[in-house]
């Protein structure tokens, strides 16, 4: 099916996508889309794998492949022309989903094939994935009821997007003009360079600071000044919300409470009692209850730790600086000369090792030995910024097995966080083939004059954990989109990889192909190294917890909604809080109206997945424990149960086939430094 989005290579066409020509474009693709399903249900279409399944997988390749690029910009490039063909798009997409979803004819189709023999069994679950998909889409209601239901989706597509513009917005709009540099005492000379260079790039003069994480994060961290600490704090807590220096002016409140009454009612159109519940019946987790004790059995453990590491962020800043209450605003200030204090050493410390080509290139070193694979950069590939780079993967024999696009750096428009996402999937038919490629996204501190990026630890884990999601997409072998790469795999399975791969940010073997000094070429000094891993756990119990908090209250509130109370979201964090937190932060904090992983992501009800997967990724890492943590045969084998695999058999299943025998969570609390 000709695609109008996309250039000769297959690869989208960035340099001449248009906001003006998105919309008829989307619509003209859409009824070729429709006039295809209307062929394949026709009366005279027997339905087979081959005459209907891949034809279909053809209609919904040409869709995904040419919104893809799209959605991307809306993320990493947004403006108002495209933000305004965005949301003109999103409601006509969102119809077509859920028209397709309740195409009685289709379904049929589906259960005709479900019904032949000579299915293998990534095909098989293809099969079972659809028909699950086509209950949870409304197929069976009434038409009363699908007609509410396609009314709610529609709805929601067009709320979530808000909340993610109103965040992105809110980010945009706050900035503090420095002209004073003894302002900025403390901070470290990468932060005061960033914020003069934001300054120049602005028509400012002196220094900006702003609530981009490259900013916000070294204010927090290292300001001397309490009352500048205080006053970002505020402005990036009250973001999008009724409170703080835009007070009302791009408030998500009613926003999350249309989201969470619509996605409850949506859930009970479908005989679910609750989205918590809606939300599980596509992943690893039984049952609502099985998520709650995991999280609080997880977080018993945790408390009495994070509860004991306050005290003596607390107790140190009293005794050493005369503070005699601790405020949300100097937990990281304080803990961070903690941090130095006892272990002598401090994020910044690290980072002239950790240069960003360095960091990319050991990377690759690591993966390309534990996976048997060979990464190369390609030049001449469009993209949508100069800062963008494109690479592929070849396997041992030289064979292309995927591409990916890498935006490292944070910059003005460009949504925060990191994030790996398709842009197109693999493919293979006896007559069509296609590669599987991706974006991925960070938000570093881009490079400031003739000195590169230079990356925290942090950051470094960052980039291996969203390499890991990339490398889950690119080195699938499934033939069939709706099952390979990460598609169909469970949600709470699906940071697996991805955590998994940050392990090695801290073993010395990987280290030495990832860290050397910027200037000097020297390798990581032992004794600096000999200090990282003694800090590793500094406040693991207190970073448990926070984690936890995030988890609950997601959960928690898609389960417990109540239409005749609304959301009571403040109500219920404040409970979870009461439960599982140590840092209280002050009445006037909002961290809900800017919670983008539920309210405008794909976590709602599923944030638990974060800790759920970790219990996989640490146990699957306990085996590189076991055997060497560069171990081929090892890697291959992780490679080939569960990389290769994607969404083609159940995740428990695959995860014993790697590790023989079911996840246990002691590797976690080990990592973490929690007695089991």
């Amino acid at each position: 099916m000709d695609n109008p989005l996309l250039n000769m290579t297959g690869l989208p066409a960035f340099s001449q996508i248009r906001p003006e020509h998105v919309e008829p474009a989307a619509d003209q693709l859409l009824a070729r889309c429709r006039a295809r399903i209307a062929e394949l249900t026709g009366p005279d279409h027997l339905p087979t794998w081959e005459s209907f399944l891949e034809p279909l997988d053809l209609v919904d390749d040409a869709l995904s492949r040419a919104w893809s690029p799209i959605s991307h910009l809306n993320g990493v490039m947004n403006n108002e022309a495209l933000r305004a063909a965005y949301n003109a798009c999103l409601p006509k997409l969102t119809e077509y989903g859920t028209e397709v979803g309740q195409n009685e004819a289709l379904f049929r189709a589906y259960q005709a094939v479900a019904a032949q023999e000579h299915l293998n069994s990534a095909q098989r679950k293809v099969l079972d994935n659809a028909l699950r998909d086509f209950h949870l889409s409304g197929v069976d209601l009434p038409p009363e009821k699908k007609a509410r239901y396609k009314e709610i989706s529609l709805a929601l597509s067009e709320l979530t997007s808000r909340f993610s513009d109103n965040l992105l917005d809110a980010t945009n709009a706050w900035s503090k003009r420095i002209d004073d540099e003894a302002e900025l005492a403390g901070l470290p000379d990468s932060a005061r360079e960033l914020a003069a260079q934001t300054a120049t790039q602005r028509g400012e003069p002196s220094f900006l600071l702003t609530l981009d994480l490259p900013s916000y994060l070294p204010v927090m961290t290292y300001a001397d000044d309490r009352a500048l600490r205080r006053e970002v704090y505020e402005a990036f807590g009250t973001r999008a919300s009724d409170r703080g220096p835009h007070a009302g002016k791009w408030d998500n409140g009613e926003v999350m409470e249309r989201i969470l009454a619509l996605r409850h009612e949506l859930a009970q159109l479908l005989g679910f009692a609750n989205y918590a519940e809606r939300s599980l019946a596509t992943k690893m987790a039984r049952s609502c209850d099985e998520v709650v004790s995991f999280l609080d059995d997880l977080a018993a453990r945790s408390i009495g730790r994070a509860r004991a590491e306050l005290e003596e962020v607390a107790a140190f800043a009293r005794d050493q600086h005369g503070l005699e209450r601790l405020e949300p605003w100097d937990v990281a200030y304080y803990s961070e000369k903690l941090r130095v204090h006892r272990y002598a050493i401090s994020q910044e410390d690290l980072r002239p090792y950790f240069p960003l080509p360095r960091v990319l290139g050991g990377l690759f070193g690591v993966v390309e030995r534990l996976f048997d694979i060979h990464i190369r950069e390609v030049d001449g590939v469009d993209a949508w910024h100069p800062d963008v780079r494109f690479f592929e993967i070849r396997d041992a024999g030289g064979t292309l097995r995927g591409q990916f696009y890498l935006d490292p750096f944070a910059r003005q428009n460009k949504r925060g966080g990191a994030w790996m996402d398709v842009c197109t999937s693999r493919i293979h038919t006896a007559s069509y083939d296609q590669l599987p490629v991706a974006y991925l996204v960070c938000n570093f501190s881009p490079p400031i004059g003739e000195r590169p990026s230079l990356l925290t630890h942090n950051d470094v884990e960052t980039l291996f954990h969203e390499f890991g999601h990339g490398l889950h997409h690119m080195l699938t072998k499934v033939d069939y989109p709706a099952v390979a790469g990460i598609s169909g795999v469970p949600w709470d399975a699906v940071e697996l990889p991805s955590q998994f791969l940050e392990n090695w940010c801290w073993e010395r073997a990987s280290l030495d192909l990832i860290a050397a000094h910027w200037e000097t070429g020297e390798p990581l000094p032992e004794d600096l190294f000999a200090r990282m891993l003694a800090a590793k756990n500094f406040q693991s119990g207190m970073q448990m917890v926070r984690q936890l908090e995030f988890a609950l209250f997601d959960f928690r509130l898609h389960r417990e909604y109540d239409p005749a109370q609304g959301g009571r979201v403040y109500e219920i964090l404040d409970a979870v809080r009461d439960q599982v937190a140590v840092v209280k932060p002050p009445a006037f904090h909002r961290f809900a109206h800017g919670f983008s992983h539920i309210f405008a992501g794909g976590y709602a009800a599923g944030y638990y997945s974060y800790k759920w997967a970790e219990v996989l990724s640490a146990d699957a890492f306990s085996l590189f424990e076991e055997r060497g943590v560069l171990d081929t045969e090892t890697g291959r084998s992780f490679r080939e149960n569960i990389l290769e695999q994607g969404g083609a058999a159940e995740a428990m299943d695959l995860f014993v086939r790697f590790r023989g025998r079911e996840p246990r969570v002691d590797a976690l609390l080990r990592h973490a430094g929690i007695a089991a």
